[in-house]
């Protein structure tokens, strides 16, 4: 690929390529934006078969990052990286330690937490290097924990919001609500619907986890394939991605569609016909974004719980305000959020050139 055209085409700041020989590392920093601060994301460790597949993983997630913050109104960029390896074979302390040192070297413009393939316990051999690290065992700033219940309860406000705009009421009591996957951010999620009144339909391929919400939610039970099609009034994706699809749009009855899942529209088409079909979809970086909140409050001193939680909170604003947009210029929720995060970009860019 021609990674200077590709940087060039979405505004990419710097990419960065880490080799330490002796511990074997090979690694991949992407600082997409900094715009409204210091790019914050996890480190990802995957077996990529070809070099090319982790450069553009990279390069994919980092900006997403951006749009995330951004929207989330986090005073923060957009930031990914990247090991390419085998995470239950190929790790060692020294690989992590080396990652650290290159992080170290940005002096802040990078920021790095786990992400698929990486642990708390790597998080600490990085933070022997660095402080430019969170989700530490004994961090400095304070640790804050799972993030995973901030994240629940973010795309259960989110959600909230999105049944306003479509039944003009965000009380959910007796709605049925589909929950595709019960890991730890359904799970929380669930517990505020049931808390609230709502019919829970769930499914998972854990069959403890879905046994263990029938007993704690009385949930009914159904097999993963027959989520997309069973009547409901929301449907709530917290599993896969790419999951509203060419095949599954055909099936689904829900009238809103908000959850959890990371990238749930297969390609933008997607999110065109449920505009057209006029289901209320729920952008997931807009109302998942609880857990970057989360992990973020520590890089304000002790972590402090209630304070994150006021701002998840206002995770309904903010897919109110991605409603009022895709009003505003007639385009769909998925676009609408995108502008609204480029707004904010363009806005804090703009107050820096003045000054």
């Amino acid at each position: 690929m021609e990674i200077f055209n590709y940087m060039e085409k979405f505004d990419y700041e710097q990419v960065v390529f880490c080799q330490d020989k002796k511990s074997g590392l090979k690694a991949i920093i992407s600082v997409h934006d900094t715009t409204l601060g210091p790019a914050l994301g996890g480190c990802r460790m995957w077996p990529y078969v070809k070099e090319e597949d982790a450069v553009l993983d990279v390069l994919r997630l980092s900006r997403g990052m951006t749009y995330k913050a951004a929207a989330g109104g986090l005073n923060l960029g957009g930031g990914k990286s990247v090991i390419i390896g085998n995470s239950k074979s190929d790790k060692n302390p020294e690989m992590f330690r080396a990652f650290g040192r290159f992080i170290e070297n940005l002096s802040g413009r990078y920021i790095t937490a786990e992400d698929v393939g990486t642990t708390e316990e790597d998080m600490n051999n990085i933070h022997k290097e660095t402080n430019h690290v969170t989700g530490v065992t004994l961090s400095s700033r304070g640790a804050g924990g799972n993030p995973s219940p901030s994240t629940g309860y973010g795309v259960y406000r989110g959600l909230k919001a999105a049944a306003f705009e479509k039944f003009g009421t965000d009380n959910l009591e007796g709605k049925v609500i589909a929950v595709q996957g019960l890991g730890n951010v359904a799970y929380a999620l669930c517990g505020y619907l049931h808390k609230e009144g709502a019919k829970l339909i769930v499914t998972d391929i854990n069959n403890e986890r879905v046994n263990k919400a029938v007993q704690q939610f009385d949930a009914k039970p159904v097999d993963p394939q027959e989520i997309y099609g069973v009547n409901c009034d929301i449907f709530s994706p917290n599993a896969l991605g790419a999951v509203i699809n060419d095949e599954t749009i055909p099936q689904i009855k829900a009238k809103v569609i908000a959850g959890g899942a990371n990238n749930q529209l297969q390609q933008d088409k997607h999110g065109d016909l449920l505009h057209e079909m006029g289901i209320v979809y729920a952008p997931d970086y807009i109302i998942n974004v609880g857990g970057l909140i989360h992990v973020a409050d520590e890089l304000k001193g002790e972590f402090n719980l209630d304070r994150v939680m006021s701002k998840v909170e206002h995770i309904y604003q903010n897919m109110q305000k991605v409603i009022e947009i895709s009003k505003r210029d007639q385009i769909p929720t998925y676009l609408a959020a995108d502008r609204l995060a480029e707004e904010r970009i363009a806005s804090a860019k703009k107050s820096k050139v003045m000054k």
